[in-house]
């Protein structure tokens, strides 16, 4: 039997994933803080990239080649969404694996230097609505030196203060005295790795508990609101300390009345001592976090301009990335700096304009997507979150003739600034739920409806999971009583048996 042999052609499409095109699919899902670290990084490593000084004159007028100016991000673009590149440039860019000689003359020259044609944020947001610097230059003293610095004025010996920094060493963000790497009293391991008897330790912990923020250093809760209970001047103030030493549970649950009968006492002293919790602080430390709050700087900004709302980018200076002025003086004159060869000039300005353009393109997309938004979110912009319409990524995908991915990836941490506050663009994608009415209503915007029924309940009688559904029906909304609870727990509010109030 003999064998055969065949030649035969076959013609397949294959999407090859080149190193360009993966950094302008990350440098689109990158958070604002991380792409302006990841530029940083670049013009570390790439003598070609500058990010030119306001002050400095002269050249600064003119356009550089390969500059991600926003007025250029906000121009028409064909539908690949690659920028306008001329086609000296785009044959730089796009084959990054042909060591052919590059024309520098007809490169450095191909370029137009158009005049801006839409606003980014240069001269278009006014100073007044840009968040303020001056609450980020803060430093906040942590609780370890505030602390130390009571613990200071004290007359302690050096049993004590060893132990008394053992003890401030491992306070958590709370406050709270805990050990992550061991079981039980969290003192009985401190007192052993300072060389101290338990009783000085013990000593020592009560002294720290009393100094301000009161309860700092306790084990649990129970410890943390007894210590600030003692402190009170209150007549009230005893009963509370043996309702926190005997009765936790009961407190927790606001089951007062199984109080009153275990130790035979009014209701109405019951709930006078319950009073008192609301002065007692059950994470004593959080105030001096390390954590403080993070300060958004928007990406995008939509403001309202007549009855129109106008979208505008804020590029922190991201349009003025731009190829050194000193390199396209030395290639239009064909030198290239000593110590460095035609090949790695030509690399690093690959590099440089691939940077510059996916920086540029993600500009654009974020403020395609955005105007997008604003389309589909009208009346959440002029009349707020109640008015939230539901909206899927492929909704906006359609409109602007992208992929779903994209929109997603541009949308993950990048935040808008609008009339309503600040928001991520994730937030105004969410799912529908049916109104009896017809049209659809957005899941936000059910959640902002029940806080706001439990906002407006009577505190003794607040609504239990099943009366919400019934009130929302009210309102036209049909929704089962699980996504209520669902709800209910995502917005942090306890159910009705817990925000019962007894005063």
């Amino acid at each position: 039997m003999g064998m055969e042999l065949k030649q035969s052609l076959k013609l397949s499409q294959q999407l090859v994933m080149t190193p360009q095109l993966q950094q302008a699919i990350k440098l689109l899902q990158l958070g604002r803080m991380e792409l302006l670290e990841q530029v940083r990084e670049e013009m570390d490593q790439n003598p070609l990239l500058e990010q030119p000084d306001d002050t400095v004159e002269g050249d600064m007028s003119e356009k550089a080649p390969g500059e991600a100016s926003l007025e250029a991000a906000n121009a028409e673009l064909p539908p690949d969404m690659e920028p306008k590149v001329p086609e000296v440039a785009q044959e730089v860019v796009a084959d990054s694996n042909n060591p052919a000689e590059i024309d520098w003359d007809a490169y450095l020259n191909s370029y137009q230097f158009n005049e801006p044609t839409t606003a980014s944020n240069k001269g278009s947001v006014a100073s007044e609505d840009m968040p303020s610097l001056e609450g980020t230059l803060v430093r906040k003293e942590d609780l370890v030196e505030h602390l130390a610095a009571q613990l200071g004025m004290l007359k302690m010996n050096d049993a004590e203060r060893r132990v008394a920094m053992l003890i401030l060493g491992n306070l958590d963000d709370d406050g709270y005295l805990t050990l992550t790497d061991s079981e039980g009293d969290p003192l009985i391991h401190l007192a052993s790795e300072a060389d101290v008897p338990m009783g000085v330790a013990e000593r020592t912990l009560r002294r720290i508990q009393q100094l301000d923020p009161k309860g700092c250093a306790s084990r649990d809760l129970q410890e943390c609101l007894q210590m600030q209970a003692q402190a009170l001047r209150d007549p009230r103030a005893q009963l509370l300390c043996l309702l926190l030493k005997k009765h936790m549970k009961f407190l927790e649950s606001k089951n007062y009345p199984a109080i009153a009968k275990d130790l035979k006492l009014p209701m109405e002293d019951i709930v006078e001592a319950a009073k008192l919790l609301t002065k007692l602080d059950p994470k004593p430390g959080r105030n001096f976090s390390g954590d403080d709050a993070q300060y958004i700087t928007p990406d995008v900004f939509i403001y309202k301009m007549g009855v129109d709302y106008t979208v505008v980018l804020n590029d922190d200076g991201l349009s003025k990335l731009r190829i050194s002025g000193a390199y396209r003086q030395a290639l239009r004159n064909g030198q290239i700096p000593s110590g460095q060869t035609k090949e790695f000039v030509q690399e690093k300005l690959r590099s440089a304009m691939w940077l510059i353009r996916s920086i540029h393109q993600r500009q654009r997309t974020i403020y395609k997507v955005t105007e997008s938004i604003v389309k589909f979110q009208r009346d959440f912009l002029d009349k707020g979150i109640a008015h939230l319409k539901p909206l899927i990524l492929r909704d906006v995908a359609e409109d602007i003739g992208m992929h779903e991915s994209t929109v997603s990836r541009v949308t993950t941490n990048k935040y808008v600034h609008t009339p309503q506050g600040i928001f991520e663009l994730k937030y105004f994608f969410n799912s529908s739920i049916a109104r009896t009415s017809g049209d659809d209503i957005a899941s936000e915007a059910v959640k902002n409806h029940i806080q706001k029924i439990v906002t407006a309940e009577d505190a003794k009688n607040p609504y239990s999971d099943q009366k919400i559904v019934e009130l929302l029906r009210s309102q036209g909304i049909e929704i089962a009583r699980r996504t209520v609870a669902k709800y209910r727990e995502v917005l942090g509010v306890l159910p009705s048996s817990k925000r019962k109030k007894y005063f």
